[in-house]
């Protein structure tokens, strides 16, 4: 059966889950749960079965034990702000609006069709409700933690934590670039020169890392996208079969098997990287 519970009050869609007062980095990780609420699951139009089969597509699987354990392992504990829903609920990394470009293919905010472009949603359903309920609070929770970040040490660093598959699905409009172990997305204007050397640097014991392929650009709350230099960002996308089972099984050699470890201690070199 599909994860489903009653809709929580208060800020339990999503944690942000305190580090070290002087780390200015925040480990997003925005794609990792299952979890439908009760009150979201009748507008979805698949039966129980191909949702289970869509969330094994969808969902990024076990990053949130990566930043979990990278967290651990960094020399500053660097902060994390975890989505405690599903990205079929809202997408947080989409932009609401005509500027999102997965909105051609029914993936905006809210999606409507599914990773292989079958009906999710009926058509006309709008999106307001769920926008409301969920994305604006998420992403006003977001800025607020990065706006925390910057008052405590002057800077913030949001290191966005995600995985992809080895092959691409159908709804991918950029599935025929490489797809190497590591890819790092960037931003034109968040991403500075020096962060992305230290990722290259801290992934290098994951494989190849490659750039913005098959996915591309990262993570930065509205608010400071473009406005705001002292907000650095950097999008770190993992393949899947590194460190689990495909589509949505497993880690590999257990909860702590040896390619979550791997990944884990190059997210906490990264992240110490960014602290210096």
């Amino acid at each position: 059966m599909p994860t489903t519970s009653e809709a929580p009050s208060g800020g339990e869609d999503f944690a942000l889950l305190a580090g070290a007062p002087e780390s200015p980095v925040i480990l997003h990780v925005p794609h990792s749960s299952r979890r439908i609420p009760a009150n979201v699951r009748p507008g979805i139009v698949l039966d129980d079965a191909a949702l289970e089969r869509e969330l094994d597509h969808i969902t990024d699987a076990h990053t949130d034990a990566v930043a979990e354990a990278a967290a651990a392992l960094a020399g500053t504990t660097p902060w994390r702000f975890v989505n405690r829903t599903s990205r079929l609920v809202t997408d947080p990394e989409r932009f609401p609006d005509e500027r999102e470009e997965m909105a051609a293919v029914g993936m905006g905010a809210v999606y409507t069709r599914t990773t292989h472009r079958e009906p999710l949603r009926a058509d006309g359903t709008d999106p307001e409700p769920l926008l409301a309920r969920y994305f604006r609070p998420y992403a006003r929770a977001m800025a607020d933690a990065v706006a925390g970040r910057l008052a405590a040490t002057g800077r913030a660093v949001v290191l966005d934590v995600h995985s992809y598959p080895t092959e691409p699905l159908p709804y991918e409009l950029h599935g025929t670039g490489p797809r190497p172990p590591v890819c790092l997305g960037t931003d034109p204007f968040h991403t500075p020169p020096g962060l992305l050397a230290a990722a290259r640097e801290a992934f290098a014991p994951c494989g190849e890392t490659g750039l913005d392929s098959p996915f591309g650009g990262t993570y930065v709350p509205l608010e400071f996208h473009g406005r705001h230099p002292g907000v650095s960002a950097l999008m770190v996308e993992i393949r899947r079969d590194t460190y689990m089972t495909e589509p949505g099984g497993p880690v590999r050699g257990g909860p702590d098997g040896p390619g979550l470890r791997r990944l884990a201690a190059a997210l906490a070199a990264l992240a110490d990287a960014a602290s210096a």
